[in-house]
């Protein structure tokens, strides 16, 4: 008899556990490990090395969250140094595709060790640097400094890409280059621009300051987001991710377009302990992926599908990927207020991106897949009830003990999962006919890859916050910020109307963080972004700088747009990943991904435009009432409905270009649902399309489309 809790039925098609790895699922995962994890496949002593230096770095994150009384300095130069000493064994400067690197070359050992040196002179030397040599670097200390500055760029370049490296040369030579006046005129007053910095001044402010490249990005890195990155690595090591699409499947798989209902919520679901949207893709993909094809969604739109739902994991909390840590503290809020205020727009984007699948399954006439072949709910849930145990631990303390730091919470959790995995292998040993010394044995061997695979994946977070604080500490130095803010409020200023001259700031802030961010992660495109673009937002707006509760719609719209960039051709990896796995093409697809995206880009402006959908009113966090807050949430679930509608060209039926713009007028107006006649003036445009689209559906029915299942 087959396992109930089995995700689909054996068709090879369907990619179930246990399948042979197909050409293209193989190609994803060897892009993800390339993008996050290395590409290198070491073997001997040097995979030893790997997994020792790995688990090292696990040990002492757990160690200093455990005393927490570690120095603030030391504690971000060791996690740093950790990041530069797996870079270079793990990532290759030369990614070919197909064939991955087995041994670390003599350039990337002396790179390597010379960085990690780096930073334990840092550790070594900073105490007299602080407090004898008052901040003043000796010639030694400028020598090492500008060694770590640029082996970190050139980290950068090898795990992150191209693109950080370049920005941040670029903010370097402005900081040495002095006054250049760039705009004056009818645009706005000319750039005023610093008097110019010496090379020991800016390896001074980037390297022995904390506010250059052990600044707050890396000291969030250092301090919670390891241990974030941990709990998701052990969970999944657990079982609960493959438990997660199981459920997801099972639940939805049978109703019209299952399968790709069912990647939104197993997507979702992993967006719980995984900030990571490529590692998603190819996570549920290889299922999700091909049952969409099966039931007739193409290569491509199968693909999109994956990518946009993977790509909004990073907008559910608790976990949020990095940047999300990185936000609360730039606002000085606590963690559980942010991931609160996010939670809110977090299933409205996923319940929008529900409503877009079943209007694709519309406009291509498809059904579900048999129930026959679907997981049953019940026996799945039983067999992995106790998944959800850390799980709610988590949540639950997160969202109620005001007293217990984030830090603290996740480290009880990784303890907690840390016993389960080894009682997990001991039980099932026993059913597999294993002692239970050789069932605890194999539960260490799995906390030790999921360590392994937990400080892999964090070496590009660690390397994108520290570059990122290179680009943050010339910004600080050099005041290009207000200079910036001045140039954009000259250009808005050419419109009279408020409403519009914020559109237009919007806009152009979107648009940035897009271009930006096709060639950076979101960690880093955020940090990038909140240091340039923000303050643009916070001035022109006319927003209280000192009050969080004003500045939070402005950090999220940058870092919904951030997310959008993972999803944005030409780049977009996630793509290039689901289509690898789809067999379609991934400029198609991504593409159709950005096109299922746009929804989140209207849910950023309504965010922005009301507040309220952040639960914030009056200048306060966590103010809204109830029955206030449930009108905005069905109103904003709406004009996002409206809006999918609009840019998919289907409701009903197909829309026509009058019934389009019907749509998308009533979606406007429901950015700021706050009038009731406009709510409802919105509500009937909506209607009149609806009933329109239905009175032509029964004088003559879609031509070309299957029976509705």
């Amino acid at each position: 008899m087959s396992d109930p809790t089995r995700p689909i039925s054996s068709d090879p098609t369907l990619s179930p556990p246990g399948h042979e790895m197909t050409e293209g699922e193989r190609r994803a995962l060897e892009m993800v490990e390339a993008a996050e994890t290395g590409g290198r496949k070491l073997f001997g002593w040097q995979a030893l090395l790997v997994t020792l230096l790995a688990v090292a770095w696990c040990l002492y994150q757990i160690y200093a969250a455990q005393v927490g009384n570690v120095d603030t300095v030391t504690l971000r130069a060791t996690h740093l140094g950790f990041a530069f000493a797996l870079a270079y064994l793990v990532f290759p400067f030369r990614k070919t595709p197909g064939r991955p690197q087995t041994r670390v070359p003599w350039f990337d050992w002396i790179l390597g060790i010379g960085a990690t040196l780096t930073a334990v002179y840092l550790i070594r030397q900073y105490p007299d640097i602080a407090n004898i040599q008052g901040g003043v670097l000796t010639s030694t200390d400028v020598w090492v400094g500008s060694a770590m500055i640029v082996l970190l760029l050139l980290t950068a370049w090898r795990t992150i890409g191209i693109a950080m490296p370049i920005v941040s040369m670029v903010f370097m030579l402005y900081a040495l280059t002095g006054p250049r006046g760039l705009i004056r005129g009818d645009l706005g007053p000319q750039l005023q621009l610093h008097a110019g910095q010496t090379w020991p001044q800016v390896v001074g402010q980037l390297f022995a300051n904390t506010e250059g490249i052990f600044g707050t990005g890396l000291g969030v890195s250092a301090q919670i987001v390891f241990l974030f990155v941990l709990f998701g690595a052990v969970f999944d090591k657990l079982g609960a991710g493959d438990w997660f699409m199981n459920v997801a499947q099972g639940l939805l798989g049978g109703f019209r377009g299952g399968p790709a209902k069912a990647s939104v919520l197993s997507s979702a679901l992993n967006g719980i302990i995984s900030g990571s949207a490529i590692s998603n893709v190819v996570t549920g993909g290889h299922i999700t992926i091909g049952t969409m094809k099966r039931v007739g969604y193409s290569a491509e739109k199968a693909g999109a599908i994956e990518v946009a739902s993977s790509s909004n994991g990073q907008l559910m909390p608790p976990v949020m990927g990095a940047a999300a840590f990185i936000m609360a503290q730039n606002l000085n809020i606590d963690y559980r207020a942010l991931i609160l205020a996010a939670a809110i727009p977090a299933f409205l984007c996923y319940g929008a991106l529900l409503v877009v699948t079943h209007i694709e399954a519309l406009k291509l006439g498809l059904k579900g897949l048999p129930k026959s072949e679907l997981p049953r709910v019940r026996q799945t849930l039983l067999s992995g009830w106790y998944y959800l145990i850390p799980l709610g631990y988590l949540l639950g303390t997160l969202t109620l003990n005001p007293e217990a730091t984030p830090e603290r919470i996740a480290l009880n959790t990784v303890y907690m999962m840390l016993a389960m995995m080894v009682i997990q292998e001991v039980v099932l040993g026993r059913k597999d006919g294993r002692s239970m010394g050789q069932g605890a044995v194999d539960g260490l061997k799995k906390i030790v890859q999921a360590f392994e695979g937990a400080a892999r994946s964090m070496v590009g977070i660690a390397i994108a916050t520290a570059a990122a604080g290179i680009i943050v500490g010339i910004v600080t130095i050099t005041g290009l910020g207000f200079g910036l803010a001045d140039i954009v409020e000259g250009v808005a200023g050419i419109f009279t109307n408020p409403f519009v001259k914020m559109l237009v700031v919007l806009f152009m802030a979107q648009l940035i963080t897009l271009v930006l961010g096709m060639g950076l992660p979101t960690t880093a495109n955020y940090i990038l972004m909140s240091a340039l673009i923000v303050p643009i937002i916070v001035k022109v707006a006319g927003l209280d700088t000192g009050n969080p509760a004003e500045l939070l719609p402005a950090h999220m719209f940058v870092f919904y747009f951030g997310i959008m960039a993972d999803s944005t051709p030409p780049v977009a990896l996630a793509a290039f990943a689901a289509a690898a796995i789809s067999g379609g093409n991934p400029v198609a697809t991504g593409i159709q991904a950005f096109q299922y995206e746009l929804r989140t880009a209207l849910l950023a402006y309504m965010m922005f435009f009301n507040p309220q959908l952040l639960l914030i009113q009056d200048g306060r966090l966590g103010g809204v009432p109830f029955w206030d807050a449930a009108f905005m949430v069905v109103f904003a679930f709406i004009g996002l409905v409206a809006f999918s509608a609009a840019t998919l060209r289907f409701l009903h039926r197909r829309t026509n270009p009058v019934q389009m713009i019907l749509l998308l007028v009533a979606s406007i107006i429901l950015i700021i649902p706050t009038h009731i006649m406009y709510n409802l003036g919105a509500l009937a445009l909506i209607a009149v399309v609806y009933f329109w689209q239905k009175a032509g559906s029964r004088a003559e029915p879609p031509s070309g489309l299957p029976a509705a299942a």
